[in-house]
């Protein structure tokens, strides 16, 4: 494990050629474990070679962990199959359900904040940590809507997880701020809530501004704009709070701006976490 804070970037194919150009800039990669599940050789020994010239760790987006239906075998299969390829330091997961009744609901949706989920969970990460080797970490969503059935509140439901599975987190600061826009609570008073010393790794990203059928307005994470100062100030605050070094990944799913852009980026994710440890007081952690 890294004794320091690390900051990088997403991996897509639209960014390889600028994140390859400056890996003096880019601590490690974050890869979309789906996206190899079914490669064949050449592709997985081609993410060795990678995995080989800078720092990977891996994100699932389709196990679909939070539900109460046991995570399909052949999936979890086909994660220890990457995981064995590309060495990961860690790899995560959405504490989401994305199908149910055999049907693919195409998003993450945010399940029931209850005790059946939360056992449900923890069966299948138990599950994923037999097969694949190791836990993931586990990353809260964004949801447009309160979750029907729920019978807890966002923080309670993570931590009940988190403890139930004896689990690490990735805390996806976007999906906090924007959770906490759409939804009228303080995203400061959820960080102070969530179990810090189980956080491992940051999602950083962007989003919009939509207006729903009823004409409210709702912030949208979509990872197709830049990252908000809140997500920064957001980030400096769980530097001033966390007690051990985080990785921290730039998500940028489409709209590219250029290399440079995103260079700056990752230097700002740099400051905002060195003016939180340095609120803290920590000389533990060094920022790369």
């Amino acid at each position: 494990m890294s004794m320091r804070d690390r900051v990088g970037i997403g991996w897509r194919a639209e960014l390889a050629a600028g994140i390859l150009a400056h890996l003096d800039r880019i601590d490690l990669v974050e890869i979309i474990a789906d996206d190899w599940f079914e490669a064949g050789h050449r592709e997985l020994r081609a993410l060795g070679t990678l995995a080989a010239q800078v720092p990977v760790v891996l994100h699932g987006v389709g196990l679909g962990l939070a539900s109460s239906l046991p995570v399909d075998t052949q999936r979890l299969a086909a994660m220890a199959r990457v995981v064995e390829a590309a060495q990961p330091e860690f790899w995560s997961e959405h504490l989401a359900f994305v199908r149910a009744g055999g049907r693919e609901i195409g998003h993450l949706a945010a399940p029931p904040r209850s005790a059946a989920t939360i056992e449900g969970a923890a069966v299948n990460i138990d599950r994923a940590r037999k097969i694949v080797g190791s836990a993931p970490l586990l990353e809260n969503i964004a949801t447009l809507i309160d979750p029907p059935g729920s019978d807890r509140d966002e923080a309670t439901f993570v931590n009940d997880v988190a403890d139930t599975a004896d689990a690490e987190l990735l805390l996806d600061l976007h999906n906090l701020h924007a959770n906490a826009t759409n939804f009228g609570f303080d995203a400061l008073a959820v960080l102070d809530a969530l179990p810090v010393h189980r956080i491992r790794a940051v999602h950083l990203a962007g989003g919009r501004w939509i207006t729903a059928s009823s004409g409210q307005r709702r912030l949208l994470d979509d990872h197709l704009h830049d990252v908000p100062a809140r997500v920064f100030a957001l980030l400096e605050a769980l530097g001033a709070r966390s007690p051990r070094p985080l990785t921290v990944v730039i998500e940028r799913d489409g709209s590219y701006p250029a290399t440079a852009f995103l260079l700056e980026e990752l230097d700002r994710a740099r400051c905002a976490l060195a003016r939180g440890r340095a609120r803290r007081g920590d000389v533990c952690a060094r920022v790369a």
